[in-house]
């Protein structure tokens, strides 16, 4: 009781107080990260009303083609200069290893991405990213990869948004879990709520089996007006839980249609993969949105976030390609690297049918790997230790129920 108490209490505290995420413009320490990591938030602070995508850059190592050694783990193959270099940050073979995936499957999935604006390389740079790792193309001449706009027409599109690098992200992390899977970028007009919102309607209406969706913002008394949006039968709806760790939950990741996607950092220990709790993933106890009745945790009478994760801590970064933004290749992390990987891991498995919300991941715990240690707590909201904020035996806020371990947790 008393943790339930402290959890409400300070949600209830932070929105009286009008606090919300920290700006994080420009370059800064990552909180719990190595000496001399730093990392920018790509979006930046949004414009009222507007919401924000959760993807972040490492600014600590150089950008381009190869780091020798890398910082992060990295596959070796071409760049795209021609040269044998290996991008820094975590590939497709190594994710695909450290969750159990396999090469070959989702062939007759298409996994949407929703973002706010375009960028003009994207078929180019997805190109890169693939080739160098190996995986067959993805183009748009062959139709696996289709780019419009809200409305789900092919032009006009959108104007730069600055999602540039989140949009890259969000392909190539459904490029490394399902390289078979025809990828949907859909441009939202703005990073506004409603916007976005569309955007989600027009991906279910055009096919989509998967919809990623790396963005949001603090709930709040309002933002249920735009939960049908994102619940079309059928089709696997996954959100970001946010970068910012314990605190008021993101929308659209509270909503109970959608599976609510944490994060975690990633590494090996004597050649076997080990992940803990990251300290920027986010996890909270709605205040709005009913306690779903497959979700049992005792300390949150309310929904409560995170039901999955997989990496996102930019220390243990995946490798990213973006021509468009002085970026070329780059180390990323966030929750916006976490939420396509997991969308592109359904795909894989081929059963988006079994996610019109996160129950079957709770039916279904004991198929995934239970992530222990680390803690998303901060000086400002702490959860004295208890599950909401610390990664635990059995479930908790930061990684949910867990990482994948092979497809068995998804229906595969």
């Amino acid at each position: 009781m008393r943790v339930r108490t402290f959890a409400l209490a300070a949600a209830a505290a932070l929105a009286v107080a009008g606090l919300s995420a920290p700006a994080h413009a420009g370059t800064t320490a990552t909180p719990g990260a190595p000496t001399g990591l730093s990392v920018r938030d790509v979006c930046g602070r949004p414009a009222p009303g507007d919401l924000r995508c959760f993807a972040q850059l490492r600014t600590d190592l150089p950008h381009g083609t190869a780091s020798p050694g890398g910082t992060a783990p990295g596959r070796r193959g071409a760049a795209s200069d021609g040269t044998d270099a290996k991008p820094a940050g975590f590939g497709p073979a190594e994710l695909r290893s450290a969750y159990g995936l396999p090469d070959a499957g989702g062939a007759d999935q298409t996994v949407a991405i929703i973002d706010a604006g375009s960028t003009p390389n994207l078929a180019a740079d997805l190109a890169v990213y693939r080739q160098t790792y190996g995986l067959p193309p993805c183009t748009v001449d062959d139709g696996c990869l289709r780019v419009v706009n809200q409305a789900g027409e092919a032009a006009p599109l959108p104007g730069d948004q600055g999602w540039g690098p989140e949009i890259s992200l969000d392909v190539d992390m459904v490029s490394a879990a399902c390289s078979a899977c025809r990828i949907l970028v859909v441009a939202a007009d703005s990073a506004a709520p409603d916007d976005l919102a569309a955007a989600v309607d027009t991906a279910a209406a055009l096919g989509a089996t998967e919809i990623s969706n790396s963005y949001g913002g603090e709930e709040y008394s309002g933002t249920g007006r735009l939960a049908a949006h994102y619940r079309h039968p059928g089709v696997a709806i996954v959100a970001s839980s946010g970068d910012y760790g314990y605190q008021i939950p993101q929308v659209p990741a509270a909503y109970d249609s959608v599976v609510a996607i944490g994060g975690t950092s990633l590494s090996t220990v004597d050649g076997k993969w080990t992940e803990s709790a990251w300290s920027g993933a986010g996890s909270g106890c709605s205040a709005w949105t009913a306690k779903p009745g497959w979700q049992h945790d005792p300390n949150c009478p309310g929904r409560t976030v995170a039901d999955i994760s997989a990496v996102a801590d930019p220390a243990t970064g995946v490798a990213v390609y973006d021509s468009a933004d002085g970026l070329d290749w780059a180390v990323a992390g966030g929750t916006s690297a976490s939420a396509p990987l997991i969308a592109g891991v359904i795909a894989l498995a081929g059963h988006p049918e079994l996610f019109d919300d996160a129950s079957y991941l709770y039916e279904h715990a004991g198929a995934l790997r239970d992530v222990v240690g680390g803690s998303n707590a901060s000086e400002a909201l702490d959860c004295g230790g208890d599950y909401l904020c610390t990664g635990v035996a059995g479930y908790d806020g930061p990684t949910g129920l867990g990482s994948p371990s092979g497809l068995d947790g998804f229906g595969g």
